[in-house]
């Protein structure tokens, strides 16, 4: 494959970087070379032979065997040697031992903007260079920039995202009840109501550790509260008691206090909710989550995705705007050599993403991927979805302490589950939260 890099990024600028780093040594430099930001630049047409980049991120299996076939294009194209590694579940910690010993990759793609934040911070990495931050500002909407910046400077470029505002429905079931797909919370509301009235749970929901009733709060919150009230409620710079948060709470009960939510939802595991809906004897048409649903759906192997399993966007909410809750790997860079600066402006293009777009598992943030190269319709959609959303934002829980907002039986997961059994108390709900804020933050 040729790389194309006439979207924003100049061959010359991907290599003009800085002194040439190979892998345990430093190159000799010609006197008449001109000199960039860290040294010596790699004229035009100048390959990367002999320089060797480690590139880290959690993918294993065929994750990472589709990422590998995206750094071998770049290998390919400049003649870079690129190793990989999988650092798994454990970023935080492989990491924080290799940047100690003095041995990071020379590119990690991390699951968390928590911890670039935190690497940006401690000045573990490196601000990326002009040509990836002009690449990353072609390429990517505001949200994306900001989620990979910090104090105003672009650190990260998302690679890989997740879209979590997706609802599933059983198609077959939606058709026998006459039900459509709805636009606003009204509208679902109803078309639930109709599945019920059908024989058929409404929706069914599997919250038995309490993180997917995180994704409803944060789905109805960036739709009645805004981009920037999330941003403050993630950061708790406003508290949990505030009436944006009771606001979004009164959408949810709504839905929790409804009978078309089908009954065992506090027992019910996740994946159970999914089976619910697609499985050999489907009991309920509707379940929410995100594009990772797919994956469970196929799993199941009994309703086929982009057949009978659809998915629709997540209703607007008071005439809000399109908008995703997500998640997603952003690539960030250990140093400022110029085959590091050429990979990260690499994967800060459409191609890069190309080449993994049509194998399958990755939804792009990046806006100018041709998305006609998805492998199938639902996919396609997903991607859309994703990047023509007026206000994206990173899953809410993810970004808080993990006390508050990832650990089982405590904090946010287990209070909303304490609210989807008792849906009415919301000042109480509230109170709760707040209370388990201040004490993990």
């Amino acid at each position: 494959m040729t790389l194309r890099w006439n979207r924003g990024i100049g061959a010359a600028a991907l290599v003009a970087a800085g002194a040439l780093i190979v892998a345990g040594c430093t190159s000799s430099t010609d006197d008449d070379s001109s000199e960039g930001p860290g040294g010596p630049a790699i004229e035009p047409g100048t390959d990367l032979s002999g320089v060797t980049l480690n590139v880290a991120a959690a993918w294993s299996g065929d994750e990472q065997a589709n990422f590998e076939q995206v750094l071998a294009a770049f290998a390919d194209e400049t003649g870079a040697t690129v190793n990989y590694t999988s650092f798994g579940d454990q970023a935080a910690t492989t990491l924080g031992t290799q940047i100690e010993g003095g041995n990071p990759p020379d590119v990690a793609l991390l699951p968390q903007p928590a911890l670039l934040t935190q690497y940006a911070t401690d000045g573990s990495i490196k601000p990326v260079s002009d040509a990836t931050a002009d690449a990353v500002g072609a390429n990517y909407s505001q949200s994306w920039i900001d989620l990979g910046s910090v104090d105003g400077q672009l650190y990260g470029v998302w690679f890989k995202a997740s879209n979590k505002s997706t609802v599933w429905y059983n198609d077959d079931i939606y058709s026998q009840a006459g039900a459509t797909v709805p636009a606003t919370w009204e509208e679902f509301l109803q078309q639930l109501q109709i599945i019920q009235d059908s024989g058929y749970s409404g929706i069914s929901i599997g919250a038995d550790v309490g993180w997917p009733l995180t994704d409803w709060f944060e789905n109805v919150y960036l739709r009645t509260a805004g981009g920037d009230m999330y941003d403050q409620l993630t950061r708790h710079e406003i508290p949990w008691t505030d009436p944006s948060v009771a606001e979004a709470l009164e959408v949810l009960s709504q839905l929790f206090s409804s009978e078309v939510v089908q009954g065992g939802a506090a027992q019910r595991t996740f994946p159970e909710s999914v089976t619910e809906v697609f499985g050999a004897d489907p009991k309920a048409g509707t379940v929410f989550e995100g594009d990772f649903v797919a994956g469970n759906i196929t799993a199941d192997g009994n309703s086929v995705v982009g057949e009978n399993a659809l998915f629709y966007d997540f209703p607007s909410v008071n005439g809000s705007a399109a908008a995703v809750v997500g998640g997603g790997d952003v690539a960030v860079q250990f140093n400022n050599d110029p085959g590091t600066d050429a990979l990260m402006a690499y994967l800060a293009s459409p191609e890069a993403a190309e080449v993994w777009v049509p194998l399958g598992g990755i939804t792009s943030p990046n806006k100018t991927v041709d998305t006609s190269l998805y492998p199938d319709e639902i996919s396609k959609q997903i991607a859309e979805a994703l990047t023509g959303a007026e206000e994206f934002r990173f899953d809410m829980s993810d970004l808080t302490p993990s006390a508050f907002g990832g650990t089982t039986g405590q904090g946010f997961w287990q209070i909303m589950i304490e609210f989807l059994e008792n849906p009415s108390d919301i000042e109480g709900t509230q109170q709760a939260l707040e209370d388990a804020a201040a004490a993990a933050y």
